[in-house]
């Protein structure tokens, strides 16, 4: 078999692809430094003569598999959640398709507990200030930058899956008190959090953390109506996915400080739009961009993951 891999993979697992299946054909994305469209895709495809595909970012849509003839022997996809594979085209067609649901968990949960806690002792700002040569009372600092700690403090958890509860475990080591929404993780799971409503968990939380994928039931779930009823000194907190929120709505909540701040690593538009830059520049606002879930391991992860599905089927088959 001919297998095109065009997502990040370390030599070890392409090397067991090739023990187990015969011809890899590796094209990383990373190393040209952006996605496969649509029509480059089709076109390795058919300059490869590939039969099977490992992808992660590229445009896998149902033109493309439609003219890849004889149709692949499978897919497989390192994310969870994929926005530009037609996953429904590859259904349609009875193609086995492979997933890493679980291959960032840890490093996204690392992001959101390292960035409320920059947040809230100034880190960002107190470093500006002292590259740009600006410390000459030596007390300033101490009254300008004091902070908060993330110790003790009330959490909503919007979404309590996989992300959602290694963020909870770690909350736990700051004796944060644990709150979450989700209609699929009954209290029993958890008997040590509160489930709470969507409008208790804006109202009450003195942190709101977004852990939603993006589907058609989530998209602009967080209102402007649930956005307000934050309190003044609550801290938003979004590594999931922009189409959940009305981020316009928040936009203009943090523009007229009626909440302390927002951490952001997800927007509307990637790269961002002068709108997108609107939250971005906010002086009440930590933002990094969509890279929570980027790290060296991740990629160690997916490509453990794939394998030791591919390794499942190929001696299934056999």
């Amino acid at each position: 078999m001919r297998i095109l891999v065009t997502a990040p993979y370390p030599a070890h697992r392409l090397e067991e692809l090739r023990n187990w299946f015969g011809t890899v054909i590796y094209q990383p994305w990373i190393e040209r430094g952006t996605a496969y469209s649509a029509e480059e895709l089709k076109e390795l495809i058919r300059q490869t003569e590939a039969e099977a595909l490992i992808t992660e970012l590229d445009e896998l849509t149902q033109e493309v598999i439609d003219s890849w003839k004889p149709k692949p022997r499978f897919v497989a996809i390192c994310r969870a959640t994929p926005s530009t594979i037609d996953l429904n085209a590859l259904k349609e067609q009875d193609i086995p398709i492979f997933t890493a649901p679980a291959r960032n968990i840890q490093a996204v949960t690392e992001w959101v507990i390292a960035n409320i806690i920059a947040f809230y002792r100034h880190v960002h700002r107190s470093e500006k200030w002292l590259k740009e040569g600006n410390w000459t009372d030596w007390l300033y600092p101490y009254k300008a930058f004091r902070g908060q700690q993330l110790s003790g403090k009330k959490v909503g958890l919007v979404g309590l899956g996989a992300v959602g509860q290694s963020v909870a475990k770690l909350l736990e080591a700051f004796a944060c008190e644990i709150s979450y929404y989700d209609p699929y993780v009954p209290q029993e799971r958890f008997p040590h959090y509160t489930v709470k409503s969507l409008a208790e968990i804006f109202a009450e939380s003195d942190i709101v953390s977004l852990h939603l994928p993006s589907i058609p039931q989530t998209k602009r779930m967080i209102t402007r109506e649930l956005l307000q009823l934050l309190r003044p000194d609550a801290l938003f907190v979004n590594s999931s996915r922009a189409s959940v929120v009305d981020n316009e709505a928040l936009i203009e909540i943090l523009e007229n400080r009626r909440i302390l701040g927002a951490v952001v690593d997800v927007y509307d538009h990637e790269p961002p739009t002068e709108q997108d830059m609107r939250l971005i520049r906010l002086d009440n606002v930590l933002a990094t961009p969509h890279i929570a879930g980027s790290t060296v391991e991740v990629v160690h992860n997916h490509a453990q993951i794939i394998n030791a599905a591919l390794y499942e089927w190929h001696v299934s088959k056999q």
